[in-house]
């Protein structure tokens, strides 16, 4: 009935009987079902009646008999369309499996095509399995399978982002002997690898070689070499590059224009960075969360902070949210700035913005508190990160004990180091040379010998000069030099 149905070009009635069909008699079913069914299909029907069974396994969950059931039908001489196998491999749960099931397809009879063998290497590739990439690449060419530039192209940016650059120049290389030539996708790919592996002059010598070959550059091209360029701090060839970019009428996107950026800032050049802006305005383009925090995170590191500010407030203007990036970055210029009531004000701020600071962030608060000499605010904060869950480590409580000896606070200093301990923290050398150099500073010389020997100690250079001024102010000539 069914393959009647399929033959008068009824499949929406025959498939829910082919499902029924395939339901009754279950897994491992195909080599009693086929011989059944295709005999009976007339002449150029057994495709399309193989096809509909296929997918009623498929769609009962029973993909290994959907395969085993193609695969038969190919060995007994049944043509199917390519469209019908690789639908049926896309369908199966690993990359490995449909591999697998592609070479049992070829070896039942299917010609092979370029185009499979492209998408399994690619999907290879994407889960970062190189090895089975190559091995789908090499299964080509055994099977006098011409790769295409689109093969090479998977397998190079697969090698340049693992970082094996020398495999992916050996594959560049054959190219030229199997007479293919690379295109803009070719040289991106590893001009981006060695960049990302420091190796600039190569990327740059690459950058060359493809301009000379007549492949002209796009602007992921030029963007990864600008941004290679700045990061190294090389700002000038960053900038070259970016009018050669322009004067090649190849528009830079926001990407581009954020790399020269963080480049410009870095080199402390605002003036230079604020003429970018503008001109990136002048293309329609509109600065980005990355383009102002960049500004934002430049201005604090040197010390603009009021113009950081300005630009926070650009971005609430043009609504345009704040980060954990771009609030770490004002909050670190305030603190560092020893502007602690500041800081504090944009926390509280980056909290009611939904957004979480991590122990770092708090800490940066704490320590600008902690040298104006308000402790008191300090240990709230140590408290409120406390309450929100979070587990302040040994540097936090660091930054509140050296508050406490500058304060000459030695007792409640002590009391801090026993918490510490208490709750599972251990002090760490920097925990213990604090409070050695805050006894010594504040007269507690004998205390400072005692810490020292219960600890086991090696004070550094600091605290060495702080015990020895306090020995020569607390003892004789005599008694220091007979020491």
């Amino acid at each position: 009935m069914s393959h009647l149905l399929l033959l008068h070009r009824l499949p929406d009635l025959a498939r829910p009987l082919l499902r029924l069909l395939v339901s009754r008699l279950g897994r491992s079913s195909p080599p009693r079902l086929l011989p059944l069914l295709v005999p009976a299909a007339s002449p150029g029907d057994p495709a399309r009646l193989v096809s509909e069974l296929a997918a009623a396994y498929a769609d009962e969950g029973l993909l290994a008999d959907a395969c085993s059931l193609v695969l038969l039908a190919l060995r007994g001489g049944t043509r199917l369309p390519a469209p019908v196998c690789f639908g049926l491999m896309s369908r199966l749960p690993t990359t490995p499996e449909a591999y697998a099931f592609y070479l049992q397809l070829l070896d039942a009879g299917m010609p092979p095509e370029v185009r499979q063998f492209n998408v399994l290497m690619r999907d290879f590739v994407r889960f970062g399995d190189l090895a089975s990439a190559r091995k789908v690449f090499d299964e080509m060419r055994t099977r006098s399978v011409q790769p295409t530039v689109v093969s090479f192209n998977t397998l190079i940016s697969g090698m340049c982002r693992a970082r094996d650059l020398d495999g992916a120049d050996e594959l560049y290389k054959g190219m030229a002997q199997m007479g293919i030539t690379p295109d803009v996708y070719t040289y991106s790919a590893l001009i981006k690898g060695l960049s990302s592996s420091g190796r600039i002059e190569d990327a740059t010598k690459m950058f060359d070689e493809m301009r000379e070959r007549g492949v002209k550059p796009n602007a992921i091209v030029f963007t990864t070499l600008i941004d290679a360029h700045c990061k190294a701090g090389d700002v000038k060839a960053g900038m070259e590059l970016y009018q050669d970019m322009r004067a090649r009428g190849v528009m830079p996107d926001l990407v581009a224009y954020n790399a020269l950026l963080n480049g410009l800032c870095r080199a402390r050049n605002f003036e230079a960075a604020e003429c970018i802006v503008e001109e990136m305005r002048g293309t329609g383009l509109k600065p980005d969360k990355v383009t102002y925090t960049t500004l934002i995170d430049g201005c604090c590191k040197d010390g603009k902070l009021d113009t950081a500010m300005d630009i926070k407030q650009k971005m609430a203007d043009e609504e345009v949210a704040l980060d954990e990036v771009t609030y770490t970055a004002l909050i670190s210029g305030l603190s560092k700035a020893q502007r602690p009531v500041d800081a504090e004000r944009i926390l509280v701020e980056m909290m009611e913005a939904g957004l979480e600071p991590d122990n770092t962030t708090y800490t940066m608060v704490i320590d600008a508190f902690c040298r104006k000499g308000d402790v008191k605010t300090g240990f709230k904060l140590l408290k409120e990160m406390q309450n929100k869950g979070r587990k302040p480590g040994v540097v936090t409580y660091n930054v509140i004990m050296s508050g406490l000896c500058k304060l000459g606070q030695l007792k409640n200093a002590d009391m801090l180091l026993n918490a510490m301990l208490n709750i599972g923290v251990p002090p760490d050398d920097i925990t213990y040379n604090i409070l050695l150099d805050g006894q010594c500073k504040h007269g507690k010389v004998t205390d400072s010998e005692e810490l020292k020997s219960a600890k086991g100690m090696v004070p550094d250079l600091g605290v060495y000069t702080s015990l020895i001024s306090e020995l020569v102010k607390k003892k004789p000539a005599k008694s220091y030099h007979d020491r």
